[in-house]
């Protein structure tokens, strides 16, 4: 008998797993965070004999060589890849026992990184699973284009090629079970469905619908801006990262909270939106700790600036400050929980700006209004529709392109408000009169508003 426990990290859109029989168990594309691939194991009453890694990945800093380091086990790197630590290289063919009747087999499946590499999990000789990493996903593949521009089309072409091997070689009720496609920005696409099979991804991924050259074409016409951070996490990968350290921050009281905004750092505040609209420290910035706060505050800060976070909750903070390690953010240089009543100077009031929805925006325009309306979207979203006569702005390129809004009161949307937030909490911080849209742009056209395609 064996198992496959899935670790999912939700905010970065990915599964990590740990696979085993009685005694033993091989960890797959751990997260930095290892103390839960730590627990599962211990759950599960086995040793960790394996860690392995399907490719150095350019979304999330790994904890494989941590875990390895913590547990003993063995680190099994694609040997092709190259770091600056010792481990197992791995080879296509390799086969590495694990328990009893029990083992992987290393499958290269060059595509989304030139080295990649999947793993079959193998009960008694028959594949059962294929842990796929960033090659087959549910529904689509993984993005080709994170390692050299000059390689992504050869790269795209390889995916296609390791998507008919795996099909080629796996029985089709072969568990398909991927790293990434699940909100990653490494995914070529949204996954389709929350499981899958080779049988089933031959019926419905592009890969196996599509000859090579459309294939192509389709793939590399539908990628969109890469988050600025993946440029940090391949060499920190490479290179080999160093353990986490989850300790509180230092707590920083007013006067450092202000201090810090004057010196131009980022002071953080992870409340809901909500909240944050009603008031907050004026110059700070909201990244909700429920949303995607390590994907968009990693893509939009500076990289290294310091950054203060400011919780609710000594848990909201302990929270925000795992997922952020998980993509090189590894200490806030200060920290204060509590709120605004608890980070203000005495005699220093609240910033607030409104909230509306698209109906609110309908009203305005009937009124004779013109405010300027800022769509924070991805490309790809404001090709299915926009609102006649609004900026396009996305939220990722805001902070570095937001003297480009025009002049005068700004109604600022998302596709449903988190991103709304953030963007309004930049420009509330530049000095702007913003209103914040909480609400999903499925309403903007049911409120009356002119709704253009961009084809």
């Amino acid at each position: 008998m064996f198992f496959v426990d899935t670790i999912e990290i939700e905010g970065l859109g990915n599964r990590h797993y740990l696979a085993g029989g009685a005694r033993a168990a091989v960890a797959v594309d751990p997260p930095r965070d290892i103390d839960q691939v730590i627990a599962a194991a211990a759950r599960r009453g086995v040793r960790i004999t394996h860690v392995v890694e399907t490719h150095i990945h350019n979304d999330y800093v790994t904890g494989g060589l941590e875990l390895a380091r913590v547990t003993g086990a063995a680190y099994l790197v694609p040997a092709a890849a190259q770091v600056s630590f010792a481990r197992v290289p791995v080879s296509d063919g390799d086969v590495i026992e694990v328990d009893q009747e029990l083992s992987v087999r290393a499958l290269a499946t060059p595509g989304h990184t030139p080295h990649h590499t999947a793993y079959v999990l193998e009960d008694g000789g028959t594949p059962v699973a294929a842990f796929t990493g960033g090659s087959l996903l549910i529904g689509t593949v993984g993005r080709p284009d994170l390692v050299e521009p000059r390689l992504t089309e050869n790269l795209a072409r390889a995916q296609h090629a390791s998507a008919h091997r795996l099909a080629a070689e796996l029985p089709d009720d072969t568990s398909v079970l991927p790293t990434h496609g699940f909100g990653s920005f490494c995914s070529s696409g949204q996954a389709e469905g929350d499981a899958s099979t080779i049988g089933r991804e031959k019926t419905v991924n592009a890969a196996f619908a599509q000859d090579v050259d459309s294939f192509v074409a389709d793939l590399l016409a539908g990628l969109e801006d890469v988050p600025a951070y993946y440029a940090h996490m391949g060499p920190a990968n490479s290179a080999g990262p160093d353990p986490v350290d989850l300790t509180s921050p230092r707590r920083a009281d007013a006067e450092e909270i202000a201090a810090r905004l004057a010196a131009g750092e980022w002071v953080v505040d992870l409340r809901n939106r909500v909240a944050f609209a009603q008031g907050h420290v004026a110059g700070s910035f909201n990244f909700e700790a429920d949303g995607k706060i390590a994907t968009y505050l990693a893509w939009m800060i500076p990289w290294g600036k310091p950054v203060t976070l400011l919780a609710e909750t000594p848990q909201q903070l302990a929270e925000a400050q795992r997922e952020l390690v998980r993509v090189g953010i590894d200490r806030p240089a200060a920290a204060a929980t509590g709120g605004p009543s608890d980070w203000l100077r005495p005699g220093d009031a609240p910033a607030a700006f409104r909230r509306a929805v698209f109906a609110g925006l309908a009203a305005e325009l009937s009124a004779g209004k013109v405010p300027v309306v800022l769509d924070v979207r991805r490309d790809s979203e404001r090709a299915g529709g926009y609102i006649e006569g609004s900026v396009h702005i996305p939220v990722h390129a805001l902070h570095q392109r937001i003297d480009e809004v025009p002049a005068g009161e700004v109604w600022v949307h998302c596709a449903g408000g988190m991103r709304a937030g953030i963007a309004a909490s930049l420009l509330d911080a530049a000095g702007r009169d913003v209103v914040a849209i909480d609400d999903g742009f499925d309403q903007a056209a049911d409120a009356g508003l002119a709704i253009r395609s961009a084809a």
